[in-house]
């Protein structure tokens, strides 16, 4: 396997601009309105991520529950990731190191490291009909991985390239989707973007059909940038774009509300 070059990226800078022309609006709205509060971009972002309904369907979707209790398992693990990537964004600790995967794995995934403790998986590993690189090749693969990432400027691609590319390796024996998605939210988060996550049944198979075909296509050219790859740096951002939209939406919605309560007893004190 040959990672993806990554000045062969044909990067959408309109829909970025998209994503950015609306976050700088909700941190506006947070910033200069009195009705408008930091605490509920943050609040939304928990809640969003919590949630036990939604994040059952999150969890069925990506295909990683065989039943409730697995759920309730996964929902736990994502706590407590999600609690660790929250400590270290307000540490100033962007995720760029190799450490920091296995630092996630412990979380997301106990059991794996539990059986493989800081290691990497030492068997082959296939996704559909995806043949992951052999173990032998997964240390220095990473390491590239990391290196590459330090010469993308801009943070939202980056952050899917990663998720690309990790998927593609497969570092570890069992959950390395949850590893990559949480990894890849720590980068948007840290550069103030929202999560991304697959929320349904279509979008989980437009999500794993997208990947098969792009690692197809770069199994057969390996440094060529296809449409499949294309496809799913489209589909990245478009999920990013839904979920900046809908949050500007709710943190507005919530500032509108307290400010009619404000001018609602207002307005009863001058009565």
């Amino acid at each position: 396997m040959v990672l993806l070059p990554i000045d062969s990226i044909q990067v959408h800078q309109e829909k970025i601009n998209e994503i950015d022309k609306l976050m700088k609006s909700i941190y506006r709205l947070i910033v200069y309105s009195r009705y408008h509060l930091d605490d509920d971009l943050l609040d939304i972002y928990v809640s969003g991520i919590h949630e036990l309904q939604d994040l059952l369907g999150i969890k069925n979707a990506q295909m990683e529950a065989q039943n409730e209790e697995e759920a309730k398992e996964y929902l736990l693990h994502l706590k407590v990731s999600l609690d660790f990537v929250l400590k270290e964004v307000v540490l100033h600790h962007n995720f760029e190191k190799e450490i920091q995967l296995f630092q996630l794995l412990r979380l997301v995934s106990p059991e794996t490291n539990a059986i493989h403790p800081n290691r990497y998986r030492q068997t082959l590993v296939q996704i559909g009909a995806h043949l992951c690189p052999e173990p032998s090749r997964v240390p220095p693969l990473v390491s590239e991985l990391f290196y590459n990432m330090q010469a993308i400027q801009n943070p939202v691609i980056r952050a899917i390239y990663f998720h690309h590319e990790l998927i593609r390796i497969q570092p570890f024996a069992d959950g390395n989707g949850r590893v990559t998605r949480i990894a890849k939210n720590w980068m948007l988060m840290y550069d103030l973007y929202p999560p991304i996550f697959i929320n349904d049944a279509p979008q989980k198979m437009e999500y794993i059909a997208t990947l098969g075909n792009s690692f197809r296509e770069l199994l057969i050219h390996p440094t060529k940038w296809n449409d499949f790859t294309d496809a799913f740096f489209q589909q990245e951002l478009d999920r990013l774009l839904i979920n900046a939209s809908l949050l500007y939406d709710s943190i507005n919605r919530i500032g509108i509300n307290r400010e009619e309560v404000d001018m609602h007893r207002e307005s009863k004190k001058e009565i």
